[in-house]
């Protein structure tokens, strides 16, 4: 109909817990519906469909047929996001993928390069890169709030997801345990941040070699880990920065922290979530002279890097959480599970586009889409192959 609103069509594969976040957070984004769900237990699909207002429940192969999905965000376990992404790459999507990209190197970029060949775009989580936290102090770091970079601290421990996942068996296993399910938060970050990281040197440790299931009606059943469930991490940037990081699901104590020490001060980042302030400490030694700097745009939640591959799509540019920068940080976090299990530090051969913040006022709940009959992107194209350009 003309002049009106043409929201991407998006279809989700995977109809599991994540899907409660992603589902309800599209449905407050105008530029994006959700036209829908597919999982291979169809019952689970039904009832998400239901409960959240997808128009279809079905299975994966008939989700890929529809010509009203345009990007299909893959929400399965670990092990089968390439099968999937390279499914609906091969039937003419663009694809969100969640964490990791794949579970390797060689899968990563046999997805990568399909899409490239097929001329769709892959982009990937964590878009907790693209929320109001990360980016305030994006756009800080780049104002010079604490001057040039130095050194990066990063940590995150706790107890792990045994405790209260019904499922955790999964969280695990390969492709997961601290590093492959909540690294990919902060080690996007860094790149996002810091830029590319050129080496990386870890130790790390399995204390217990089975867990228990802590909730559910599974609880009590045991289960082995397959993964170090700590890590503690040197990482060497292309820019010269160096970082210390902790990755663990051992400590009974909860622990995050990001800090970017800079010629002129500190920045500390809200890395958990898409919210919260950032904080800098101007100068050397005043700990009492912190600054809490809101950010200033509107709440995001997850689902946001959907929306942000929809609107560049559209403006016929690359999305901030590029395919790319999600390759670079599986190569980086792979290198740190060779590099504790051989002692050696591991050079990375890949490297990840600089990517500018985002303004200060984008809002997820505007309706920029292009109405029927179709205006002009009004950014250039020639960052994406033309059969990517606009919308399929």
């Amino acid at each position: 109909m003309s002049g009106a609103v043409v929201p991407t069509g998006v279809g989700i594969v995977g109809a599991g817990n994540i899907s409660d976040e992603y589902l309800r957070s599209l449905a407050t984004y105008p530029d994006v519906r959700v036209v829908a769900i597919a999982d291979l237990d169809p019952d689970r699909a039904r009832a998400q469909a239901e409960r959240f207002g997808v128009p279809v429940a079905t299975t994966v192969d008939p989700l890929l047929a529809r010509e009203d999905v345009e990007i299909v965000v893959n929400l399965t376990i670990p092990a089968a996001h390439a099968e999937v992404a390279l499914a609906a790459i091969a039937a003419g999507k663009h694809v969100w993928g969640e964490k990791p990209l794949t579970l390797d190197l060689a899968s990563a970029r046999e997805v990568l390069d399909a899409a490239r060949a097929a001329g769709v775009v892959v982009a990937n989580a964590p878009d907790t890169i693209l929320g109001e936290g990360i980016q305030n102090a994006h756009r800080l770091l780049a104002d010079g709030a604490v001057g040039a970079p130095r050194t990066l601290l990063t940590l995150m421990q706790g107890p792990g997801p045994d405790s209260w996942h019904p499922r955790p068996q999964f969280l695990f296993a390969r492709g997961a345990g601290p590093l492959f399910d909540i690294g990919p938060y902060y080690v996007s970050t860094m790149i996002q941040l810091l830029g590319p990281i050129a080496s990386v040197q870890a130790v790390g440790q399995r204390p217990r070699a089975e867990r228990v299931v802590g909730s559910g009606p599974d609880a009590g059943a045991r289960f082995p880990v397959e993964v170090d469930t700590h890590l503690s991490v040197l990482t060497r940037f292309a820019s010269g920065v160096v970082g210390t990081s902790v990755y663990s699901f051992d400590s009974p104590r909860r622990r995050q922290a990001f800090e970017i020490t800079g010629a002129d001060g500190v920045l500390e980042v809200p890395v958990s979530g898409f919210d919260g302030p950032t904080r800098v400490l101007a100068g050397d030694d005043r700990e009492t002279d912190w600054v809490e700097v809101a950010p200033p745009g509107v709440h995001r939640e997850r689902g946001v890097g959907v929306l942000e591959l929809a609107r560049a799509l559209r403006a016929g540019r690359p999305p901030r959480a590029s395919g790319e920068l999600a390759f670079h940080a599986l190569e980086v976090m792979l290198a740190i599970e060779r590099s504790a299990a051989t002692g050696a530090a591991v050079a990375i051969g890949s490297t990840a586009p600089t990517v500018e913040p985002l303004p200060a006022d984008w809002d997820p709940t505007a309706s920029t889409a292009s109405t029927a009959g179709g205006s002009a992107p009004s950014t250039p194209e020639g960052d994406l192959p033309a059969s990517a350009r606009g919308v399929r």
